[in-house]
Order: C-alpha cells, then sequence, then structure tokens
C-alpha cells in the first residue's frame, strides 16, 4: 500500500493535516516523504494514505514533486533559507598602565549575641 508517488496525509507532528507523497521506502517503518511538509524521513504509522498516487520515480527531486502537486492543483510553496546575519565582532577594552590601589578599611568589631550583652553587664 506505501510505495513512492502514494499520496499521503500527516496525521501526527508538527505538519499534521498537510498532504504529502511518499518518495522513498526506507525500511518496512519508515520511509521518505516530501509535498507541503517538509522532506523528511518519516514513521508509515504517522500518514494516512489517500486513494491517489502521483507519477514520480524513487528518489524524485522536489522539483518534481513540485510538478506533480501542480498537476493536482496544490500550488507548493518554496522556503527561502535563512541568511547568515553578521555578528559583531567583541570589542577588546584597552589595558590600564596601572589600576587604582583601594585603601584597606580597617574592620569592624562583629555585634555580640543578645544573651552575651545581657551576661557581660552583669
Amino acid at each position: 500500500m506505501i510505495e513512492p508517488g502514494r499520496l499521503c496525509m500527516k496525521i501526527a507532528g508538527r505538519d499534521a493535516g498537510k498532504t504529502c507523497v511518499v518518495v522513498d521506502v526506507l525500511t518496512d517503518k519508515f520511509v521518505m516523504i516530501d509535498g507541503e511538509t517538509r522532506r523528511k524521513r518519516c514513521n508509515i504509522r504517522h500518514l494516512e494514505p489517500l486513494k491517489q498516487t502521483l507519477d514520480i520515480k524513487k528518489g524524485a527531486s522536489r522539483e518534481d514533486v513540485k510538478s506533480a502537486f501542480k498537476k493536482l492543483g496544490i500550488v507548493l510553496r518554496d522556503k527561502k533559507p535563512k541568511q547568515k546575519a553578521e555578528r559583531p565582532k567583541p570589542q577588546v577594552k584597552a589595558k590600564s598602565e596601572t589600576k587604582p590601589v583601594k585603601e584597606a578599611k580597617p574592620k569592624q568589631a562583629m555585634p555580640k549575641h543578645p544573651k552575651q550583652v545581657k551576661a557581660a553587664k552583669k
């Protein structure tokens, strides 16, 4: 039932509800799909086979799949790859010649516990 060219509906995952076509059978549990979904490996339990088949060969390219879907009246969108943004370079701080020395503050005595204060007054 699942062979290259079989039109399917994705029923699980991020692409659920979208139409796809089986491009290649990888194992008895996994197939390669393409179409309105992303081109990726998919578990056959996540697919609902439809009655229609498309006339594509095993391992068809994205362009072949796109033209086959166009014959059905489904227009596939091409996703543009993200443009790499130039990252700002970190600025190196200039080393100062001498750092000012902080003066040491005298340590203050810790306050005594209230019970010790009462005992000292007696």
